[in-house]
Formats: structure tokens, C-alpha cells, sequence
């Protein structure tokens, strides 16, 4: 009885941070089961306990619990970056899609990542210091620079326009949906700012390497410290 009490706690603890199911043993007896009390001459009784419950021995080891976790953990060094499908325009203009896979097989990337087109600090800072530096980054190995936003493609392709990006010094990527944001567990909810943000990016830059994480950079809050592009330079 005092292990059963014990093991009842625990799965009602479990249940404010997760959703915890329970395997029982006897599964292919259930048509069998009637309610029946469970008493000891020093506990009261479990009126809830089925009739077959208290013919086995109450051990921690009865029970297999399975907990699911509603939210992505966080990317960190050494993972690989999920999949997913981003879109973009070409240089001459057209949508395309493609796939983090692709985008990254066989090369070494700088992927940034920005709260929104047009933003202050993202179109100040955090961006053009990539385009600024994106020549030092590739004498340094990096293939590829690209930047994802939860924001649509045409919103982007209109940013790079009025930032000036030119021949592909950064690849701008549409996350519209926020699918790979939420896959790599950095999504932020920004609904509580007057500007109508909704569900965003953390900032950050990380260096990949045939789509394993090698350097992260990631942003508390709306800070701007560690992402930047002279932070990535060092790193290299």
C-alpha cells in the first residue's frame, strides 16, 4: 500500500508539467475487471480500484509511465537542424522552396535568425553586419549565409529591397508558418507587444556543418549581445 501511495503521488505531480499515461500489465484482462475496495486494517480503502488491481503485488516496477512533452527542446550544439521547407525569391524573381536539408548537405552555414522583418534592431544591426561581413565569413570557410524570419516570403523579398542585400550576400528565408522555428524549439510569443508581432524567432546565429549545429548564439529575450556577426567571426 505504501508503494502504491507513493507511486500515486508522483503521477499526480507529473501531470502539472506534462500528460503521463499508464501501461498496466494486465491490459488483456480488462473485460474482467469489477470495482472493488482495496482496505488495510491501518489505511482507508480506494473505492476506485478494479478487483484484478488487488490481486497483484503494488511495486513500483507494476506501472510503466510514459510522459509526453508538448514542446520542442531548444537546438544546441552538436544536434542537427530539423527539417523543413523555407521559401524564398530567386535573383530574378521568382518563389522557390527548399528544404533545410538541402540547404545545408555537404556545406558549412551561418543561419541567423531575426523576430521580424523591418524591425529596428534586426534591420539596423543584426542583418546588415552579416551583409557587412558576409566576405571575411566565406574567407573563413562558411559556403553560405542565410537568415529565417517568421515572416512571409514577399515581406522579406521586400526587406532585402529596401536593405539593399544585392547579389546574394544573404539568403532570406521565409519561415511563414513557423514550422522550423517550433521544430528547433526557439519560437517566442510576442503577442503582448502593441505592434501585433504574434509568434516569432528568438534571435540568434548558429555555424552548421552539413546540418550539425557546431555554434550557437542564442538570444535571451529582445536582446541584441551574442549573435552578431563579429561574435560568429570570432567563433570561426
Amino acid at each position: 500500500m505504501a508503494s502504491f501511495r507513493i507511486l500515486t503521488s508522483t503521477l499526480l505531480a507529473s501531470r502539472r508539467s506534462s500528460f503521463a499515461r499508464l501501461s498496466f500489465p494486465f491490459t488483456s484482462h480488462i473485460h474482467n475487471l469489477t470495482t472493488k475496495s482495496i482496505s488495510s486494517s491501518s489505511a482507508s480503502s480506494i473505492p476506485f480500484c478494479p478487483q484484478k488491481l488487488a490481486d497483484i503485488p503494488i511495486t513500483p516496477t507494476a506501472f510503466k509511465i510514459r510522459v509526453f512533452s508538448t514542446a520542442n527542446q531548444t537546438i544546441k550544439v552538436g544536434d542537427k537542424l530539423p527539417d523543413a521547407t523555407l521559401s524564398y525569391f530567386d535573383r530574378e524573381g521568382n518563389l522557390q522552396t527548399v528544404s533545410i536539408s538541402e540547404l545545408v548537405a555537404g556545406k558549412k552555414i551561418i543561419l541567423l535568425a531575426v523576430p521580424g522583418a523591418f524591425t529596428p534592431t534586426c534591420s539596423q544591426k543584426h542583418l546588415p553586419g552579416f551583409i557587412q561581413r558576409a566576405d571575411e565569413l566565406r574567407a573563413k570557410g562558411v559556403d553560405l549565409i542565410a537568415c529565417v524570419a517568421v515572416n512571409d516570403a514577399f515581406v522579406l523579398k521586400a526587406w532585402a529591397d529596401s536593405i539593399g542585400i544585392g547579389d546574394s550576400k544573404v539568403l532570406l528565408l521565409s519561415d511563414g508558418n513557423g514550422q522550423f522555428t517550433k521544430a528547433m524549439g526557439v519560437s517566442v510569443d510576442l503577442s503582448d507587444k502593441p505592434v501585433g508581432l504574434g509568434v516569432r524567432s528568438r534571435r540568434y546565429s548558429l555555424l552548421a556543418d552539413n546540418g550539425v549545429v557546431k555554434v550557437l548564439n542564442l538570444e535571451e529575450g529582445g536582446s541584441f549581445t551574442v549573435s552578431g556577426a563579429d561574435d560568429m567571426l570570432k567563433a570561426l
